[in-house]
């Protein structure tokens, strides 16, 4: 039995989670496959320098809708790869901004052709299953008007003897 699957709503963390190891997988086969020493983390902040040029950690993770530790991680990944670099930011000192190096932009250009071919698999599984994209839209927005964790709160009063208190103004996260 397929125990995620057999749970329903209960287990969409486990089912997403599932779903993006096993793509994450294949696509690093594919890398390897390729001879590219690329870690599937890297596409979002590299792809984003590639085509928008240099950008700080906040920009970046405003643009992707991730943590700015997140994007911190990967940069520090990415730097110490020798695929970008941070300079300080010429409007504000206190920031970095990314940029790609020579080296990030060569494997940039190695990358390309094989991304268009990983983007041509991607809409033929968008097509095999019917309203994916629509669908992942309306859970992205269900969450954002509402994370699950507020949904359960308000819903359980019974939490409270768990020191969770119902009612109470919630902070809500970014």
């Amino acid at each position: 039995m397929d125990y995620p699957r057999h749970l329903g709503g209960a287990a969409i963390g486990a089912r997403l989670r599932r779903l993006s190891e096993r793509i994450d997988g294949d696509v690093a086969r594919i890398y390897a496959e390729a001879g590219l020493e690329f870690e599937q983390r890297w596409f979002g902040v590299l792809n984003q320098l590639a085509l928008n040029g240099p950008a700080t950690v906040g920009e970046l993770a405003a643009t992707l809708g991730i943590t700015h530790a997140s994007i911190s991680q990967t940069r520090s990944s990415l730097e110490k790869v020798g695929l970008v670099q941070s300079q300080t930011d010429p409007d504000d000192a206190r920031r970095r901004r990314l940029q790609l190096t020579r080296k990030g932009r060569q494997l940039i250009e190695r990358l390309t052709p094989l991304w268009q071919i990983l983007d041509h698999a991607a809409a033929q599984i968008v097509a095999e299953v019917d309203g994916l994209i629509e669908s992942l839209d309306r859970l992205d927005d269900a969450l954002s008007r509402q994370s699950l964790f507020e949904r359960i709160v308000e819903s359980a009063p019974e939490l409270a003897a768990h020191g969770l208190k119902p009612g109470r103004k919630i902070r809500r996260s970014s």
